[in-house]
């Protein structure tokens, strides 16, 4: 290194004040180059007298008899007394380094008795040096960079693999992590409340949402529409439409936002605000096929299934892919016992989404509903294949073989279903279910409290304590069960069945009064849901069809047209069938008959075939 070359010794410049100076001049200021700070702020200095040139110094020197060393000193005394002294400018940052430690040497020497010598000078240069942090390197403390982008995709991957798997706690670290480098994306705190929320942890959840509301100042509609459908599931409405109504400040064409609250108000009977939203919803973000599926069902409970048919249609046509629109489809035709219709929907639905769990578990149960059962345990079979972690397919699965094939069976299916998912509360009741109709009274009793044990306010823990109610009544047990009745409706108040069992216990208690005062009292407290007929839906009235028409008129998609006309034709063709059956019983009787032996009207769709290439599933070999 040049700092301890002979390149570092600097030749100091004479002081001003020399006793052998017999030159006058002008005043000179005097710039210091490359000098450290602490002399960069001294004071510029004037002299009535000037400095010899560095040659006739040294001419003066030799004659007055000083040598160099003298000199030197000379040098120092006069640095002591707070006179300039200034040094060659130099190119190397070292060089310049080892320049400002000299001039602080110099000045911590000042005030001491004896003269230094060039190699103290040198001894304290190398002191300092040892002291500089380029020196060494492990007590230099970088500050921690953020990674590249990429890899808070790969984090939130990788915690969506992790939760799939029920390994809440690494996908947990991981979205911690995403957190703290990348705390301005809102990714990370949606995927770790939804995480928390899956293991009812709702008060982390809520402080999570509530942070990243603060992070991303309030911008965020996606942690407002979260943090909103928590509320609403717990119970806290007022504060849910608040939260609701914060998502769509922050990103009008939210449609998640528009859609969960318009489900809200459905749910707490305010249908026409229902509408409102959903319409707003078409109007800023466009035809979706969850708002077309939200109108439909409404067009459906108000007993109007043409427009509730051309809704449907609609959100099929939005994403043909929409497994949920397909299966909302198919149970309003189930309802109207238009079966041919339904079970082409339900393959539809299968073929938008092979995987998903609820096409497999409603097409079995509406298969069973028929009378189909190999047909119903295959696609329960198959759900369960492609499912293997959901616990409702095996409990559906667990009933059907108890009702159809054994016990032991069944309760072993139960077994594996409550190992899945221990938090499952149906399962348990049905457990508790069939263990009371097999008379192991204190089994079902310990079944029906661990489901209680779980959660005590939700809508399955309704539905238990009505069947605990049921099973103390059968055994005498009466205020017992009056009693598991009573806890029954404080959750759920609109449970006709509990009212109407509570009704029958006081009758056969001999008391018909009381139990006609139950039965008024379930009509005066029961909550309806008034839906207007006359309601005008502007957008699906008059957009929807601009849009149709455009689209014919450009002619886009013709392949989809083309493949939904032949299904609204066979669907047409098969509801005309139907009612032509209904009116000629002769020809009902046939074609039941030949239900028996196919199984179902004429299908082009193989459910093994299908299974296979799709699935890579042999359906002979699923146990």
């Amino acid at each position: 290194m040049h700092l301890f070359s002979p390149k570092a010794h600097f030749p100091l410049l004479p002081s001003p004040s020399s006793p052998t100076s017999n030159f006058n001049s002008n005043l000179v200021s005097l710039s210091l180059i490359a000098a450290p700070p602490s002399l960069r702020s001294l004071p510029p200095v004037r002299s009535t007298n000037s400095s010899p040139a560095p040659l006739q110094h040294k001419v003066d020197n030799a004659q007055l008899g000083v040598d160099e060393d003298d000199q030197v000193e000379e040098d120092l005394e006069n640095a002591r007394e707070g006179l300039l002294v200034v040094r060659r400018p130099v190119k190397d940052d070292l060089e310049d380094s080892a320049a400002g430690s000299l001039a602080e040497i110099e000045e911590r020497s000042g005030g001491g008795e004896g003269t230094p010598s060039v190699s103290k000078i040198d001894k304290g240069l190398s002191e300092f040096a040892k002291k500089m942090m380029m020196f060494e390197p492990e007590r230099v403390v970088a500050g921690e960079k953020r990674p590249l982008g990429i890899n808070l995709e790969l984090g939130l991957y990788r915690a969506k693999v992790l939760t799939r798997k029920y390994r809440f706690k690494e996908a947990e670290e991981i979205l911690l992590k995403c957190i703290s480098f990348w705390p301005e994306d809102g990714r990370a705190y949606v995927a770790l409340g939804k995480l928390f929320s899956k293991q009812s942890k709702y008060t982390e959840a809520k402080s999570v949402y509530e942070r990243g509301c603060q992070a991303t100042q309030g911008e965020n509609s996606y942690i407002w529409q979260c943090w909103a459908m928590l509320e609403s599931k717990a119970g806290n409405i007022r504060r849910a439409r608040e939260l609701f109504d914060a998502a769509t400040v922050a990103d009008k064409k939210h449609v998640a936002a528009w859609h969960g609250w318009a489900v809200l108000e459905i749910q707490q009977g305010n249908i026409k605000k229902a509408r409102n939203l959903l319409a707003k919803g078409l109007k800023y973000c466009g035809g979706n096929e969850y708002i077309y599926q939200s109108l439909a069902i409404l067009e459906a409970k108000g007993k109007r299934f043409k427009r509730a048919r051309y809704l449907f249609q609609q959100a099929t046509k939005c994403n043909p892919k929409s497994c949920a629109s397909w299966l909302a489809w198919a149970q309003v035709e189930m309802q109207q016992q238009n079966n041919y219709t339904a079970r082409k929907l339900f393959e539809e639905a299968v073929q938008a989404s092979p995987k998903n769990r609820f096409a497999w578990h409603i097409w079995a149960l509406f298969e069973v509903n028929q009378g189909n059962i190999d047909r119903g345990r295959k696609l329960l079979k198959i759900g369960n294949a492609v499912n293997p972690r959901d616990p409702v397919i095996l409990q559906s699965l667990a009933l059907l073989e108890y009702k159809h094939s054994s016990t032991d069976l069944a309760r072993s299916l139960f077994r594996k279903a409550s190992a899945l998912d221990p938090r499952h509360q149906p399962v348990w009741v049905a457990w508790g279910w069939m263990e009371w109709k097999e008379g192991n009274i204190s089994t079902a009793k310990e079944l029906y409290q661990r489901a209680l044990s779980i959660d005590s306010t939700t809508e399955s823990a309704a539905r238990c304590l009505q069947a605990w109610g049921v099973l103390e009544q059968r055994i005498g047990n009466l205020s017992v069960a009056r009693r598991l009745f009573r806890s029954s409706l404080e959750i759920n108040s609109q449970s006709y069945v509990t009212w109407m069992t509570l009704a029958s216990l006081e009758d056969r208690r001999g008391d018909p009064v009381r139990a006609e005062e139950i039965r008024n009292l379930y009509y005066q407290q029961r909550t309806e849901l008034v839906d207007d007929a006359s309601w005008v839906m502007g957008f699906t009235d008059i957009i929807d069809p601009a849009l149709d028409s455009l689209k014919r008129l450009l002619n886009l998609d013709p392949s989809f047209e083309l493949k939904e006309q032949k299904i609204l034709r066979s669907l047409e063709t098969a509801n005309n069938s139907s009612n032509e059956f209904l009116r000629n019983p002769t020809l009902t009787d046939n074609v039941l008959e030949r239900e028996e032996n196919t199984g179902s009207y004429e299908s082009d769709f193989n459910l093994d075939v299908f299974a296979k290439t799709k699935l890579s599933l042999d359906v002979s070999t699923l146990d």
